[in-house]
């Protein structure tokens, strides 16, 4: 498959002396669902700024779609990749919710038919239409980041990345939020949302990377997931259904499950023997 995000050897230290990324290299497929992980002070955070060219590589290189990003291609990487923030508050700030989602729009020079085109689907892809008048200030967390998430949409990118979207949401937030990420991905959006939930990456991603300390740990599908070797070195748990049946060594399994799906695959064919 084409190479959609391609970093290479990409380095990265702040101002006060802090390096966040270490010769951090990956590349990732079109169209596919990633899940980026790795502890607190990974460079995660910092990585996502790259892709959107907020920062710019100080060495090293970042390519969006076969396009370098550099200091000449930012503003046209910035229409490619969307990035939505963890916290809704740094990105949803105008009177109404219609003036946030059209922001982008507007300020990319589009004439106002296709900014309200693009405002309604925006919308309508988040199912927040009915709160297009209302102040932000007045939406809950969850609605507010549905708003961000709009906001991003209307811009058209053919990439959305998301810092931790599922932070201080509650359950059903979490499951509409699923809904909308996966009505993109039907659509061909490439998606790439940073999140320590590994309950979601194991259940969701196509791909998962693992970073620590600023470089690649692990690139791969979700069973990275139950190895233990990798959980350890990158301070996250194993998924809640594999460590059940991490506690039934009796089992004798193969391969443990991490989703439900796998799961209830391997208890029916335990029953079924069973019964035979």
């Amino acid at each position: 498959m084409d190479s959609v995000i391609e970093v290479e050897d990409l380095y990265y230290t702040y101002r006060d002396g802090t390096r966040a990324l270490a010769g951090l290299s990956f590349s990732l497929p079109r169209g596919c669902r990633v899940a980026l992980m790795g502890p607190n002070g990974a460079g995660k955070s910092t990585l996502l700024m790259h892709l959107n060219g907020i920062y710019l590589p100080q060495r090293g290189k970042v390519r969006v779609m076969g396009q370098e990003v550099n200091a000449r291609t930012a503003r046209e990487i910035k229409s490619r990749v969307g990035l939505v923030f963890q916290d809704p508050d740094d990105q949803v700030f105008s009177s109404t919710v219609e003036e946030d989602v059209a922001f982008g729009p507007v300020n990319m020079g589009l004439p106002p038919a296709e900014v309200k085109r693009r405002v309604d689907e925006a919308l309508a892809a988040v199912q927040m239409e009915e709160y297009r008048d209302r102040p932000p200030y007045h939406l809950s967390y969850g609605q507010k980041k549905r708003v961000a998430i709009a906001g991003v949409l209307a811009m058209g990118p053919e990439i959305i990345v998301l810092d931790e979207p599922m932070a201080y949401l509650d359950p059903q937030g979490k499951d509409t939020l699923l809904e909308i990420l996966d009505r993109l991905h039907r659509r061909g959006t490439t998606i790439l949302v940073a999140t320590h939930d590994v309950d979601m990456a194991a259940s969701w991603a196509d791909l998962v990377v693992i970073i620590k300390d600023g470089r690649t740990l692990a690139q791969g599908d979700p069973s990275l997931l139950v190895r233990e070797d990798i959980i350890r070195r990158a301070n996250l748990r194993f998924p809640l259904v594999a460590q059940i049946f991490r506690s039934l060594p009796e089992l004798q399994l193969e391969a443990v499950p991490y989703t439900v799906e796998q799961a209830a695959a391997l208890l029916r064919k335990i029953l079924a023997g069973r019964q035979t």
